[in-house]
Formats: structure tokens, C-alpha cells, sequence
């Protein structure tokens, strides 16, 4: 196995490998907490080293946790396994916050392929209905989760989606793949619509903290700080945006 995790890369298993497995498959995570591998991007959805502790120190933590509006609006690049949008509701109702959750997705999951994930089981809440309704929410509408949380998934291409029919986005999660599997999501291109969607003061987290992401993060208009990683990852990335 390529442990190319560590470098912002693709973390794969050899392809005659693969083809022996009835994909996609749950794989557990160094603590505890289960991933998904795709087959066709040839990735796990989070890192080998811990699924649940990256996304929270990633996403909630290095995220969500500094926004201090009252409301807030968030955007994901990539529904995925439901995790990040799982532990920002957790988050959303032990506070007054209000959010409105984003989440962007070309491949959603089946049924069959995240209703075994032991995400709920890993939280103190052990909130497996909270979990179930996210994935079970319909697609393109919003659907009122809790007091507190707001979740509309839409199943679309970001290299081809229109803004215009969101509000602005206080907080950006970019989960997508890595820039290996995926190179036309990380394009600048990508953030200088990200960054014009973006409220001021507004923030982006991404787990990758390569070079060429963080220049394009730049180049669209975000100052980027470099932030210590979760375990196994030296370094991740936020981008904020001028509030003036």
C-alpha cells in the first residue's frame, strides 16, 4: 500500500487488488472510525489515520469553530459519507447557532454503501437517526434536520455549477479527493468562484496543504495560513477573506 496520504496525495491499493473486491468497501481507520475506498478514483474518502479526528480537526475545529456569527452558512465540496455535515450538526445543536448546510456531491453514495458506517457509534451522542437523515434528506431541496441545522445536498459537477441560487458562504469545507485524482477541482479557476461566493470575513478548510493548492488559494484572493494537520499529516490549509 502507497501511504501518499501524508503529501496531499492519493492513498492507494494496488489495482489487481481491487478488482478482487466487491468495492466500494468499508475500511477501518487508525482510530477506530470507519472510511469508504472508491474504486474509480482509487481513494479513500478519509484519511487511513483517523476519520472522525480528521474531520474534526479539520473541519470542525480549524472551521467551524471560528466562525462567531449566529448564523452561519456553509458550503462542502463533496457530501461524501455525510461525516462532516454529521459532526456539524452534533456541533450546531449543542449551541443557539443557526446553520445552513451546503453540500455538493457528483456521486452520491447508495444506501447500502454508508448505512454501516460506524460514525455515530464514534460520537458521544451516538446519534445514529441524526445520521440517517442526512443521507436520507432529498436531494436539491432543503430539509430542516433539527432546530438548528439546515441541509440541502446537491448532486451536481463544481466544475460546472451556477452560484447563483446560494447565498453567500461564511465557511467553505473543500473535501473533494486529492489534487491527484481530482487535479480540475483544485484549479484556481475553482477558488476564484469560491472566493466571489464567499461573505466577508467568510473562511475556506481543506485537509491539503500542497504547494499549488495553497498559490491558486492565493492567486484567488484568499490569505491562506498553514495550520498544524490532524495525526498523520504535518500541515493543512484556511483561507480567509478580507472582512472589509
Amino acid at each position: 500500500m502507497n501511504i501518499s496520504w501524508y503529501f496531499c496525495e492519493t492513498v492507494r491499493i494496488n489495482w489487481p487488488t481491487i478488482q478482487t473486491l466487491d468495492m466500494p468497501k468499508i475500511f477501518k481507520t487508525e482510530d477506530g472510525s470507519d472510511t469508504l475506498f472508491d474504486p474509480h478514483y482509487g481513494e479513500y474518502y478519509h484519511s487511513i489515520h483517523g476519520s472522525v479526528q480528521e474531520s474534526n480537526h479539520v473541519f470542525i475545529e480549524s472551521g467551524l469553530k471560528t466562525i462567531k456569527n449566529q448564523d452561519i452558512i456553509i458550503f462542502e465540496v463533496g457530501f461524501g459519507t455525510g461525516l462532516n455535515a454529521y459532526l456539524t450538526a452534533l456541533e450546531a445543536n449543542k449551541t443557539t447557532k443557526i446553520i445552513q448546510y451546503f453540500a455538493i456531491e457528483k456521486h452520491p453514495l447508495l444506501k447500502k454503501d454508508w448505512e454501516n458506517l460506524n460514525y455515530p457509534n464514534m460520537t458521544a451522542d451516538h446519534n445514529t437517526g441524526l445520521f440517517q437523515q442526512l443521507h436520507l434528506a432529498e436531494w436539491e431541496n432543503k430539509v430542516r434536520i433539527s432546530l438548528n441545522f439546515n441541509l440541502q445536498k446537491i448532486e451536481a459537477d463544481l466544475t460546472e455549477f451556477k452560484y447563483h441560487s446560494l447565498p453567500g458562504f461564511d465557511l467553505i469545507y473543500f473535501d473533494a479527493f486529492s489534487p491527484v485524482s481530482q487535479p480540475e477541482l483544485w484549479q484556481t479557476e475553482i477558488f476564484n468562484q469560491l472566493f466571489r461566493q464567499c461573505n466577508p470575513g467568510g473562511r475556506i478548510v481543506t485537509y491539503c496543504a500542497k504547494g499549488s493548492v495553497r498559490r491558486a488559494l492565493i492567486e484567488a484572493g484568499f490569505m491562506v495560513e498553514r495550520l498544524p494537520g490532524p495525526p498523520g499529516k504535518r500541515e493543512m490549509l484556511r483561507g480567509s477573506k478580507s472582512a472589509l
